[in-house]
């Protein structure tokens, strides 16, 4: 198993100007987080699942996250019969809207993806909505796949608010995944093939720009490698 090495990632934090904005949050926080060990041996690829929002502009900021090899908008929280987007839409499935993160842990590790997560990908302190999307089909949710994973997203929740990183409290949930179930076609994808649409422009694009400045360390052009 690869050794990790850890350290201390200092923030200055600063609302992202759109709708699904993150929450505004305390000037300088210092949160630990693991890094990658470039000295360690190719990891196998890990899958995290993360819910914030609509999951088009989840989709389209960790397709610009280095280490990230492959991004799927789906459903997660509910039955394998009703995972389709009428139906979820309803806000009576128990299905939260959620992309499937593949990443390789040697390049990125899960904790970053949490702090992206957290502080870009979407506001975890907006209960069942996120902007000017509500429902509970729009929670903000974390849905682990070992323990390995509930302990790290339970630890970061706890340091975020020991911090006072964030005015309200986080709302996220942590629930084992279920069941992870790919969307239609036409929602993957969406912010890199609609780049112009009204929505992106403003709820999503600038959480593209706000990942690039905070962690420019971790910003591509596109995933690695792309679809």
């Amino acid at each position: 198993m690869r050794s990790t090495l850890f350290c201390l990632f200092f923030i200055a934090a600063v609302a992202i100007a759109s709708g699904c904005s993150s929450a505004d949050a305390s000037s300088s926080t210092a949160i630990p987080v693991a890094t990658p060990n470039p000295n360690a041996q190719t990891a196998k690829l890990e899958t995290a699942v993360f819910a914030g929002g609509c999951f088009w502009g989840a989709e389209g900021v960790y397709e610009h996250v280095k280490g990230v090899t492959n991004v799927v908008s789906g459903y997660a929280g509910g039955s394998k019969e009703t995972a389709n987007y009428e139906d979820v839409g309803s806000g009576t499935t128990g299905h939260a809207e959620s992309v499937e993160v593949t990443f390789d842990p040697s390049k990125v590790t899960y904790e970053q993806l949490l702090y992206i997560f957290f502080t870009v990908a979407h506001n975890p302190t907006e209960l069942n909505f996120q902007g000017p999307d509500h429902g509970t089909q729009y929670r903000s949710a974390i849905f682990y796949q070992n323990d390995k994973q509930k302990a790290s997203a339970e630890a970061f929740i706890k340091a975020l608010t020991d911090a006072k990183f964030f005015d309200k409290p986080i709302v996220t949930e942590i629930r084992s995944l279920d069941g992870f179930y790919p969307a239609e076609k036409y929602h993957q994808d969406y912010m890199r093939l609609n780049p112009d649409d009204p929505y992106i422009v403003i709820n999503d694009r600038p959480k593209v720009e706000a990942l690039k400045q905070r962690f420019p360390q971790l910003f591509v052009a596109q995933s690695e490698p792309p679809k």
